[in-house]
């Protein structure tokens, strides 16, 4: 609103305020005209004198309008006739200063806020005027602007640093449980703002499907495992490649045999009702690797250990991975998620400490799900003499396995030779008994014990049991694969907004917006792309679009976020928990793809553009790619910094061509440390 504007509602406040007194005091003059009490009248005047009209009463009245001369009058002859007339009078001045002064206030208070309303309506005026004269082409904002920043090299020692399980740290934390091989992540001031260089000699990965029994020796130049574990067939190093034949502790006669054998004792694993499973101590993954061919999708897990760099071989073959153990916290995953949970000779304690490792591995399978282990005890009669330990020992351990799995309501599927399953029961009555035995160990969770609470929570020393909407999401309730991916689970009520419509409109998105990111980046969809993380997933739309192409994708879910998670696995996909202020669970060199979609508009204010930016570089395979999807807002910001770290990228439209919103397409350049010779 203009200057003139506010004058003219000031003038007219006062304005009313004038009127009112001189209403006030004429009236009040022509009340109290017949009595002695001038002098108190002519000391109200001086009181609420606001102008001449103050000290001229009566020539006001003779400039009153005909009404208000007949009440005065009316007034005075009242006045007159009073029997009583100096009694009154006092009483009448009185209850009439009181009068005046209430009004006045509330008078007073009433154009304050008739005032205050005026500008907020002239506000709103305003603002709508501007919105409809600007142009819907232009933001309203400024684009965030940022200095230009270039990022040094890190040192060549750091060429498969893992920020959050860096051996040279774990001297700090304590043995207990291995706890030391948790995420242990530097604080702000420890973390590195350099580019992680790749190891000398480097070469493009192979290719999917080619990778699975191959890879460069110089991407992943690691000597221990291939010298600790060839005699085994885990790998073997010929001239400049590592070879995967196959082999494992447990299946010496090759995976796929291996594999062949559980599918037997499980007809599951063949028609799509077990879709999702997780490998515990997976070694280089190949029993993982096997599964994709039948259909099913595995997170092998392993920590940063001595056995060198596994997680890094799985996700170098294109099987997917993530660094892990569990010890002290739970796995970064929802309750009831995997359809199998699977150890080979993982060399985890099941039995000790309460079996506190089986109460989590019981949490994360779902309701109908499976365990299974090969190595010891199982087959003790036979196996005994080779795990350095008595027949009676390994019989006393099988006997306390079984007694513990069978107190957490698993029940014994089936077993042949050195493979023994387990299923989940989803039967409510064996939850309902733990929970009446007061005595009962392990006991029931109570409800403050939050299921899919899973990012830094501590293991529960306590059985989780299936609620009635978790048991419908169970093997035999839910679809099988394919037909799971499209159909809404019931888990989606429980995210605040879900619903089957929401989902649907969700995967129709992101099939156009896929079949726009194949426009702008042509490798998308090809054999160039195979391992690919979705940075901020809601329910899993991206993976879901991109299913029929040779890829697997990470889903994302903040641990900041609506618990969204649970869904992505019912749908038979992958994923984990994370916060993006920290480094992720990976080694360097481990994606092909990065996507994120409005990561920054969510998380800037908690997360530092530039740390989430170096951490994405340094899991990014060089020639990988990044797709940015953000605000327009923040493109510029995120151009500056990705130069910076020496990416090459171009600014796109999204599919509907918006103003507010644009993509980013990057690519990681190949580069080598200048302590190096490429």
């Amino acid at each position: 609103m203009n200057q003139r504007g506010r004058r003219k509602i000031k003038k007219k406040r006062f304005f009313n305020i004038k009127s009112f007194l001189y209403l006030s005091v004429s009236f009040t003059s022509c009340l109290i005209k017949h009595t002695d009490l001038k002098s108190d009248l002519r000391e109200i005047e001086r009181s609420a004198e606001r102008g001449h009209f103050l000290s001229h009463p009566d020539s006001y009245l003779k400039s009153s309008s005909p009404k208000q001369k007949t009440l005065c009058n009316r007034i005075m002859k009242s006045g007159k006739q009073s029997s009583q007339p100096e009694k009154g009078s006092s009483r009448i001045l009185s209850l009439t200063v009181l009068f005046i002064a209430l009004c006045g206030f509330s008078f007073y208070l009433g154009g304050m806020f008739c005032s205050e309303r005026v500008k907020i309506e002239a506000k709103d005026v305003t603002s709508t005027t501007t919105k409809s004269v600007a142009s819907p082409m232009k933001p309203t904002v400024s684009p965030l602007q940022i200095k230009s920043i270039s990022f040094p090299e890190c040192s060549s020692e750091l060429q498969d640093y893992t920020p959050c399980t860096d051996p040279k740290r774990w001297k700090r934390y304590g043995v207990h449980r291995l706890s030391f091989l948790e995420r242990h992540c530097p604080p702000v001031y420890e973390k590195n703002e350099c580019l992680i260089p790749p190891p000398d000699g480097y070469k493009p990965p192979i290719r999917w499907p080619k990778s699975r029994d191959q890879c460069w020796y110089k991407n992943v130049p690691y000597d221990w495992i291939n010298k600790q574990k060839s005699n085994q067939h885990w790998l073997k190093k010929e001239a400049d490649k590592f070879h995967f034949p196959g082999g494992g502790t447990m299946f010496p006669r090759g995976v796929s045999h291996y594999v062949d054998q559980m599918q037997d004792l499980i007809p599951e694993m063949k028609d799509g009702t077990v879709r999702t499973a997780i490998d515990t101590g997976c070694g280089v993954a190949s029993w993982g690797g096997d599964l994709l061919d039948r259909g099913i999708l595995t997170i092998s897990l392993a920590p940063r250990d001595n056995h060198e760099a596994q997680v890094q071989f799985a996700l170098e073959r294109g099987i997917p991975a993530i660094l892990g153990i569990i010890s002290t916290q739970r796995l970064p995953f929802p309750s009831n998620s995997f359809d199998m949970a699977h150890c080979s000779r993982c060399l985890i304690p099941w039995t000790e400490f309460g079996g506190i490792y089986l109460l989590e591995i019981h949490r994360i399978v779902r309701p109908g799900g499976f365990w299974v282990l090969s190595g010891p005890p199982v087959n003790y009669n036979r196996r005994w003499r080779g795990w350095n330990t008595t027949m009676e020992d390994q019989k006393s351990d099988y006997n306390k396995l079984q007694s513990l799995l069978t107190s957490m309501c698993f029940k014994k599927y089936a077993q042949k030779d050195d493979i023994a399953v387990w299923q989940k029961l989803s039967d409510k009555s064996c939850y309902d008994k733990i929970a009446k035995n007061m005595e009962a160990y392990p006991p029931k969770c109570d409800d403050s014990i939050e299921p899919d609470s899973a990012w830094y929570t501590p293991l529960r020393p306590c059985v989780v049991a299936p609620t009635a909407k978790v048991k419908n999401s169970g093997l035999g309730s839910i679809p099988k694969w394919p037909e799971r991916l499209n159909v809404a689970p019931e888990r989606i009520s429980d995210v605040h907004g879900g619903s089957a419509s929401g989902l649907k409109h969700d995967d129709g998105k992101w099939k156009n917006r896929v079949k726009h990111y194949k426009k702008v980046l042509p490798a998308l969809g090809t054999d160039k792309i195979r391992n690919v993380m979705d940075m901020n997933t809601a329910y899993g739309g991206f993976a879901a679009a991109l299913v029929k192409d040779p890829v697997w994708v990470m889903n994302v879910v903040s641990s900041y976020s609506a618990n969204t998670l649970p869904v992505v696995f019912d749908r038979g996909l992958i994923g984990t928990y994370h916060d993006w202020c920290e480094a992720f669970s990976t080694y360097p060199r481990t994606y092909d793809l990065l996507h994120l979609d409005s990561l920054f508009t969510l998380e800037s204010h908690r997360c530092e553009m530039k740390y989430v930016l170096l951490e994405m570089d340094r899991i990014l395979r060089p020639g990988g790619y990044v797709i940015i999807r953000e605000s327009s807002y923040f493109m510029d910001a995120i151009t500056t910094l990705a130069k910076g770290i020496r990416w090459s990228c171009r600014r796109e439209e999204t599919e509907y061509a918006v103003e507010s919103e644009k993509i980013l397409v990057c690519q990681k350049k190949l580069w080598f440390s200048s302590n190096q010779t490429s």
